[in-house]
């Protein structure tokens, strides 16, 4: 095969720069040579081509190419000068022979680069030879010449492809360095032949220029050979699996054999559609057997290899026109086909692991393909509604339900923030999930994230900054938004800070106004007034109780003189409901609640005043054999204590005829006096719960090192009594708001049938209620003579003025 030296490349590579640079410096012999002829043709007269004598092909051989005339002469002064060229005597003649001897010069020129020998002439003499026979009409059989020479020695390269059996590598190889070595003998064939290339070419457009004749030849009888182009793209194929295989192979080889088909302009059809088959195969079993041996970790993480691996394959040697479809192929095969089981295979273990960084890539490979990201949401959805359903539902978990949820809602958030890319859809179902199984239960999340809020706000809470505290309110607030009943949510909350307030146990009165502020924003004014309410009854307590202690010392009442009082007024409204309990307080707190009752009232005529002893707390000094101490005790506890002044021992039956406190809460209150860590009292016989027969004596060791000692008094179980209390005052004022609700559409409407009204119930209801329920009401407005029945048709309902 033949190839040529580095001498001869270097040469045909810089030969139209040389002959450019020549061409320059005898512009006036070259070009004014060829316009004196065909002045000549033009204009000499028949008398002068039959009389005149020939000038031979070396008269060409003038410089200048024109002759000079006489000293020209100014007609006027400061005339432009005018030069005159006469025409040759004689028309220059080509030298007999002169095409053939000059093609055989260019053919062994041709031949000698075809067979990597070197030239006996110089480009520049082989270029001026082309120039002057395309000058001189001869482009069209020189061309044709040139094509005939190429087309020869390409099919004459055919033959060492053609043999039975070939090594696939070494076939690939002598194909390259037949593609090399024919680009590089038509670029200095295409040196020499410039200037038929730039005019003869160009002047006839449905002719190929000598690059893409030698392509157009190269690609004719060499590479549609069929023999030889599936030779080839079986070997091309056969080097791609073993790379996909993870072998080495020569890229080079590869890069330099696609460029070939490319340049062909066959790369489409005789290599890229077998290609993406071949691809479309492997990854296809690849998939289904990946799938089954491993876990989705390792799975995306494979995909997300391959894909890697194409993308380099395009870089360094694939068509870029293959990239859509490549890629396509691999997502459809190990993506597309697998969605629904990559996420019902792994996505829950993702999830609960918090594998950020699969996640990550699960939702990047996902987004590669179609309702990737629709089917990954849907699945996303149904995961939170499942692990949250499991925290709301069981009761056993009421105690921590709320700040599971509350982690559970930071880590869904972090990984729609970090793994999804903050997707607004994602966002959306996420709190579309949680307002779904946060309602599975009905009032429970709204009480129990009620208490949460008092465990936080309540004085002792050191857990946490006022920051931190800010920002856990502004996250129990998130939790708040779901809940359908933010009215069981209202009432738990008013009972719980009623307590805060009235026993001075907030741990930042800030941090309450806080709290306030983001219900009212979230909820309006009329959900926070009685709330409002309750602080502005605080304040304007502490003013009365100034005024009175002003008004106490006015007035003289020795037997008070060690005792002090400071009485909280709340308005009944604001505050909840508690039971009025009689009991028997000593006559200096009867004394001195009537002398509060006169100056009260004597500024505020028209009210009333009602006591509750429930809400009372009381601070005793008292006196050990140990030494003095203050107690800080609730008011049932100070009536228990006072009575040891008198008596160091009573009964159970004397205790409770001496207070009037009832039963229950008596022995809660003597349960935290003498079965607590504070025991004040001695309790006859031991144990912790108060029996009937037992009897109290008072503590005489009692010793502490606190100065203040605060009794605390024994709780009784929220989940009985109270929370039942709670859930039926709920009960009671959605009755009443349903009520109003029916009165006021009824009262806009006039008329309406049933469905409708029910439908415009549950438009302006900001509370879960059942169909069931809306009709007793209807009903009972019925039987009050709000609204009736129509006559002709029971479905419709009229207002009654």
């Amino acid at each position: 095969m033949s190839s040529l030296t580095k001498t001869q490349v270097h040469e045909a590579q810089q030969g139209e720069d040389r002959v450019n640079l020549r061409r320059k410096k005898n512009s006036s012999n070259s070009e004014n040579i060829n316009k004196r002829l065909k002045q000549e043709d033009n204009s000499m007269t028949d008398t002068t081509q039959n009389n005149q004598k020939r000038a031979n092909f070396s008269a060409l051989s003038n410089p200048n190419g024109v002759s000079k005339t006489s000293p020209l002469v100014n007609t006027k002064p400061g005339a432009a000068k005018k030069l005159v060229i006469k025409n040759f005597k004689e028309k220059p003649k080509l030298p007999d022979n002169y095409q053939e001897q000059t093609w055989e010069k260019l053919k062994e020129a041709v031949i000698a680069i075809q067979t990597s020998k070197s030239i006996r002439y110089s480009l520049e003499e082989l270029y001026q030879a082309v120039e002057n026979m395309c000058s001189h009409k001869m482009a069209s059989t020189l061309y044709m010449n040139l094509t005939g020479l190429t087309e020869k020695h390409v099919k004459a390269n055919i033959e060492q492809f053609m043999a039975e059996s070939m090594d696939r590598h070494i076939f690939l190889k002598r194909m390259n360095e037949c593609w090399q070595s024919h680009c590089q003998q038509m670029i200095m064939i295409r040196g020499i032949f410039l200037y038929l290339d730039r005019t003869y070419v160009l002047q006839n457009p449905t002719i190929h220029s000598i690059w893409d004749m030698g392509l157009d030849l190269f690609r004719h009888h060499i590479v549609l050979n069929t023999l030889v182009q599936t030779r080839t793209v079986e070997g091309l194929l056969m080097l791609i699996e073993k790379e996909r295989q993870g072998d080495a192979v020569d890229r080079t080889l590869l890069k330099s054999l696609l460029r070939m088909l490319s340049d062909l302009q066959i790369y489409l059809d005789a290599f890229e559609s077998k290609f993406l088959v071949a691809t479309e195969r492997l990854y296809a079993a690849e998939g289904q057997r990946l799938m089954q041996e491993h876990d989705v970790p390792e799975y995306l993480a494979h995909v997300d290899k391959r894909l890697n691996e194409e993308n380099e394959r395009l870089l360094h040697y694939l068509d870029p026109a293959t990239k859509w479809p490549l890629i396509h192929t691999v997502e459809k095969q190990l993506l597309s086909e697998h969605l629904t089981s990559i996420l019902q295979k792994g996505l829950d273990g993702l999830l609960e692991e918090n594998r950020v960084h699969d996640l990550t890539l699960l939702y990047s490979l996902f987004t590669r393909v179609k309702n990737g990201l629709v089917e990954l949401c849907l699945n996303f959805n149904t995961y939170i509604k499942k692990k949250g359903r499991t925290i709301v539902i069981d009761p056993e978990k009421d105690k921590t339900m709320v700040q599971e949820l509350l982690d559970f809602k930071d880590k869904m958030d972090n990984i729609v923030s970090h793994c999804f890319q903050r997707n607004d859809k994602f966002a959306n179902s996420l709190k579309e999930a949680f307002e779904h199984f946060v309602n599975q239960r009905a009032n429970k999340p709204a009480e129990l994230i009620a208490k949460f809020v008092d465990s936080k706000l309540r004085a002792g809470n050191k857990e946490s900054t006022e920051e931190e505290l800010e920002r856990l309110l502004d996250k129990i607030m998130v939790l708040f938004r779901f809940i359908h009943g933010k009215d069981v949510f209202e009432a738990f909350y008013k009972k719980d800070l009623a307590k805060r307030l009235l026993v001075g146990k907030s741990a930042s009165v800030d941090a309450e106004k806080s709290m306030l502020s983001k219900l009212k924003q979230e909820c309006g004014g009329g959900f926070t007034s009685k709330l409002e309410g309750m602080f502005k009854d605080m304040e304007l307590s502490k003013d009365i109780n100034i005024a009175f202690k002003q008004h106490m010392g006015n007035l003289r009442y020795p037997q008070l003189s060690n005792i002090d009082l400071t009485v909280n007024i709340l308005t009944m409204g604001y505050w909840p409901t508690y039971p009025v309990l009689e009991v028997n307080l000593p006559m200096e707190m009867v004394q001195y609640q009537t002398i509060f009752n006169k100056f009260y009232l004597g500024k505020h005529s028209g009210r009333k005043l009602q006591w509750q002893p429930t809400l009372g707390h009381c601070v005793l000094k008292a006196t050990f054999p140990q030494g003095k101490k203050e107690l800080m005790v609730s008011l049932f506890q100070a009536l228990v204590l006072l009575l040891f002044n008198d008596s160091d021992e009573l009964s159970l039956d004397e205790l409770r005829t001496a207070t009037n406190i009832e039963d229950g809460e008596l022995r809660r209150t003597l349960q935290s006096l003498a079965c607590g860590k504070a025991r004040v009292l001695q309790k006859t016989p031991r144990g912790r719960d108060v029996e009937d027969s037992d009897r109290f004596q008072f503590n005489k060791d009692f010793a502490n090192k606190l100065f203040r000692i605060k009794i605390n008094q024994i709780q009784m179980k929220e989940t009985t009594e109270e929370q039942k209390a709670t859930e039926e005052r709920v009960f009671q004022d959605r009755q009443y708001q349903i009520d109003a609700a029916i009165v006021r559409i009824m009262k806009m409407r006039k008329t309406l049938s049933h469905n409708l009204l029910i439908s415009e119930l549950y438009n302006q209801l900001k509370f879960p209620v059942k169909p069931a329920d809306l009709k007793k009401r209807i009903e009972s407005l019925i039987d009050r003579d709000y609204m009736e029945r129509d006559k002709d048709n029971p479905n419709q309902y009229n207002y009654v003025a």
